[in-house]
């Protein structure tokens, strides 16, 4: 069962803050999974879905002799970050791990979803000693407005090693291949097998920063701002879940004490991992179990040590673009959190505030819930569910019209029109959630601003 439908059924008590309880949490959940079809870089199969988009990107690595073709776009541009791509597909396999029983029809899609990111993440580790960390140079890409089918800015590959090393890339590979291959080890054992020899492999490679040897081209859309020691203890605990390892227990073990000690523990996304792993690994001895509770009292809106904000709406707000990855994150961890509490009748105390499993399901339902309309504007922050969703998203590939409509090329200034246009999007990139609405419970439906209007594919994982 996912995020999604886990709420469904247990979050009535949303029912008491007033919230609309009518959302259709199936079909979301069936739009969400769809929108990485609309992400696919490379040739596309036969069974794509979403059919204005086509093959593309279909000489990745060629110019020095490497395979890069495939993988999925980040965001609303035709770059391939490596970094958010493994991320993505971490959280995707962790879902399936937590919530997955009950997924019908939308488990098929969700493996598929996972397989297309780790067929990528095994071509860019196939090279040994190093690890394609980007394709595409970021600033020639952003200065054009093309489809994906189009493109004729630079596909550089950059990639670390023992020289230029990037310990955050290689780790969150090592993080998505283990998580992935717990989940394919019911159904295709060779498989499963391949992609944890993998994770072996990359992880805990050439210790150092990417900011440092690829901060040119990274930076500032990936730059890693927390470091990588979270990076390195993340992988090292996915690959303790996939193998039981005792070396990986230790690493985990010795190596959570160089984490940042301060409110880190209660940051998770692509760049800091600090709950996520405060979460796996609460079921074990000390800090985990008292680092997951402080996680929890620094998200609940009650809390005397909330450290995030909420808007007069009640979404949950933190500094920066693309809030919405916040608000899903969070939540899952949430969701995440409450089944062992439920498991051990335990609840939660942030000072003199008692919180409950239920208060958890009960958070975390609000914030899927006002993503799916339950807001001020009465809007979907979801493409295609809903009456009223966003129609301008800062996306490429939606906003041009599809190789089907206009055969002919366009080029990097040709897509100019069609970005300043206050036209709705032709192409409904179904299922996309973008970066949602101001701390005010905003949101002006604008392309160029993208900090609100464009979509990641981090935000929709945990979702």
């Amino acid at each position: 069962m996912s995020l999604i439908q886990r709420l469904s059924v247990l979050g009535m008590a949303a029912m008491a803050m007033g919230l609309v309880a009518s959302h259709d949490y199936g079909a979301a959940l069936t739009k969400s999974i769809l929108f990485y079809e609309g992400q696919r870089s490379g040739k596309l199969p036969p069974t794509q879905r979403i059919t204005w988009r086509k093959d593309s990107a279909l000489r990745d690595g060629f110019e020095i002799g490497v395979d890069l073709v495939g993988g999925y776009y980040d965001a609303g541009d035709n770059v391939k970050f490596t970094f958010p791509m493994a991320f993505s597909i971490t959280m995707l396999a962790w879902s399936l791990l937590e919530f997955g029983q009950s997924l019908g029809t939308d488990l098929q899609h969700s493996l598929k979803a996972i397989q297309w990111g780790t067929d990528y993440l095994l071509k860019a580790t196939s090279v040994p000693g190093f690890v394609f960390a980007q394709v595409s140079d970021p600033y020639g890409d952003h200065n054009c407005w093309e489809r994906p089918e189009d493109m004729d800015t630079p596909r550089t590959p950059y990639a670390v090693s023992k020289e230029f090393p990037g310990s955050e890339v290689s780790a969150e590979i090592a993080a998505a291949l283990a998580a992935s291959s717990v989940v394919f080890r019911p159904i295709n054992r060779g498989y499963s097998a391949r992609l944890l020899k993998r994770a072996r492999m990359v992880n805990d490679k050439y210790r150092g920063s990417y900011n440092d040897s690829l901060g040119p081209w990274a930076c500032p859309f990936y730059c890693d701002y927390s470091g990588y020691q979270d990076e390195l203890v993340w992988g090292a605990a996915w690959l303790l879940r996939a193998t039981k390892a005792p070396y990986y227990r230790n690493y985990v073990l010795a190596n959570i004490q160089n984490l940042d000690k301060s409110s880190s523990f209660a940051e998770f996304g692509w760049d800091t991992k600090h709950a996520g792993i405060n979460l796996i690994k609460s079921q074990t001895p000390e800090p985990f179990i008292t680092n997951a509770d402080k996680f929890v009292c620094s998200v609940l809106p009650e809390s005397p040590t909330v450290s995030v904000s909420y808007s007069p709406g009640g979404l949950l707000i933190k500094p920066g673009g693309s809030n919405l990855q916040h608000a899903t994150a969070l939540s899952f961890l949430l969701l995440v959190y409450s089944r062992p509490l439920s498991k051990a009748s335990r609840v939660i105390h942030c000072g003199n505030v008692v919180a409950t499993p239920a208060r958890l399901i009960q958070v975390a339902r609000s914030q899927v819930d006002y993503i799916l309309g339950s807001n001020p504007l009465n809007m979907s922050y979801m493409v295609g569910y809903g009456k009223k969703f966003p129609e301008r998203i800062h996306h490429r590939g939606s906003s041009l019209p599809s190789i089907t409509q206009h055969p002919q090329h366009i080029d990097c200034t040709g897509g100019a029109t069609y970005f300043y246009t206050n036209n709705p999007n032709p192409n409904l990139l179904t299922g996309a959630v973008v970066g949602g609405p101001d701390i005010k419970d905003s949101y002006a439906d604008s392309r160029a601003d993208f900090a609100h209007s464009e979509p990641t594919t981090y935000i929709n994982a945990p979702l």
